[in-house]
């Protein structure tokens, strides 16, 4: 099949395959998904290096994932980043053809950068990944996220949380991009060495998975040069084709959301009575000058 895109040609293939095969949805929903949520998406994309986990059988056949590009048509924009082996040039997903054409590629996971090209040294967000080790309900994720929210509160920031479209919360700090990757790093490992603190019994910071027991981990170590996650709104290779969703606070402390709960099926719905929630993630630069002196207090 073929589609025309704002001048461009693109070749859609394999439209049938199946690639959730308990719900029957196939390569031709996820495109479908991915072009109707596309004027959402795209601002959380635009000038970022991305990286891509691709299921070319779909979610229960092999998957890998790509950061480099070696062969693409000539309009589709990349940046090229150097890396102790070689030099990578990312996928700048600018527009709804270049989604498309990744999309197309069986890409079910969309991971862009923390910064964007014009300043690719200094991230625009910190990320606090709350991810829950298997057997910890979700209550106990909404109730860190909490604690997050209260000591972000204390240093006159704001914090915005979406599902991760998997099992855990991911709670993003937007900055001034003034600081470094490694300054990002500590802030957001300074807030959850706060959390963890005050919440010792339901969270951990052991790096090492065996020894991080029936807690949620409190991940700052994303935040690191060329670390990704993936952006809101994308599918997550689960069972239900589950979507990483903003969510408000009030949702939260009400305790009646699941990340299971927001699907390529019913999230259109949502945005089109809620909006864009995350949409300050885009525009609020906030200053952690307070967080970073008092890591130099302590």
């Amino acid at each position: 099949m073929q589609l025309e895109i704002n001048g461009k040609k693109l070749e859609l293939t394999n439209l049938e395959k199946v690639f959730w095969p308990t719900e029957g949805y196939t390569k031709h929903d996820l495109l479908t998904y991915y072009i109707e949520i596309s004027p959402y998406l795209l601002p959380y994309l635009k000038n970022r290096p991305c990286s891509f986990q691709r299921f070319p059988d779909g979610i229960k056949g092999k998957s890998f994932y790509q950061k480099n590009v070696s062969f693409a048509p000539p309009w589709l924009k990349t940046f090229a980043i150097p890396s102790e082996e070689r030099e990578i040039n990312y996928i700048l997903v600018n527009n709804l053809e270049s989604l498309v054409y990744v999309v197309n590629l069986a890409c079910i996971e969309i991971h862009p950068w923390h910064s964007q090209i014009d300043k690719i040294e200094c991230p625009t967000w910190g990320v606090v990944d709350l991810d829950p080790q298997p057997g910890v309900d979700f209550a106990a994720v909404i109730e860190t996220a909490c604690y997050v929210r209260e000591i972000l509160a204390e240093f006159g920031l704001q914090g915005y949380p979406k599902t991760s479209g998997a099992t855990g919360l991911q709670i993003y700090v937007p900055l001034q991009p003034l600081y470094s990757y490694e300054q990002v790093r500590d802030i957001i490992g300074f807030i959850c060495s706060q959390v963890h603190t005050r919440a010792p019994k339901i969270t951990t910071m052991e790096r090492m998975i065996k020894n991080r027991g029936k807690a949620v981990y409190l991940d700052y170590l994303q935040n690191l040069w060329g670390k990704t996650i993936n952006a809101p709104y994308t599918v997550r290779p689960v069972p239900g084709a589950q979507v990483s969703t903003p969510l408000t606070w009030q949702e939260l402390q009400d305790g009646n959301v699941r990340p299971a709960d927001f699907t390529i099926k019913n999230i259109g719905p949502r945005l089109q009575a809620k909006g864009d929630l995350f949409s300050p993630v885009l525009n609020e630069q906030q200053s952690a000058a307070a967080i970073l002196a008092a890591l130099e207090a302590s």
